[in-house]
């Protein structure tokens, strides 16, 4: 079963987010509070650990929201998964809009950070369909 290892918000675009116990997500707006919240298809953020697994072997310690995303997961490869696809991830509904994206800029502080950055390869993007909340140890199930 595919599991929430963490959750993480900031109020600043294109940095690192920080942990937090617990998030609520809003229809047509995404996670309260956080810089990315809005009506677009860009509503909540999400990274498998097995993604920043790749850049552990130089980058050891790296931190839940060091890649900006609002939803750090364990167990799914989230960017095979199709647009499309709907996930009850805690309390909430999500669907998948966008598979990966581009980089602010080769200068944001992520990247500098980390020396590289897997949320434009392996981050997904989805909206939110029922509002609800979401923390570590929430489980993910993968409705269609």
């Amino acid at each position: 079963m595919a599991t929430v290892l963490a959750v993480c918000t900031s109020d600043i675009k294109g940095v690192i987010k920080t942990p937090v116990p617990e998030i609520h997500v809003k229809l047509n707006h995404g996670v309260v509070g956080d810089a990315h919240a809005g009506d677009w298809h860009r509503q909540v953020s999400l990274l498998a650990d097995e993604s920043v697994d790749k850049l552990r072997d130089r980058i050891p310690n790296l931190e839940a929201g060091v890649f900006a995303e609002n939803v750090l997961t364990r167990g799914l490869c989230l960017y095979e998964l199709p647009v499309g696809t709907k996930m009850q991830v805690g309390g909430a509904l999500l669907e998948v809009t966008q598979i990966g994206k581009e980089c602010h800029n080769d200068g944001c502080a992520i990247k500098k950070k980390t020396g590289d950055c897997v949320m434009p390869r392996e981050g997904i993007f989805a909206i939110v369909l029922e509002e609800g909340s979401i923390k570590a140890g929430d489980d993910i199930e993968v409705i269609a």
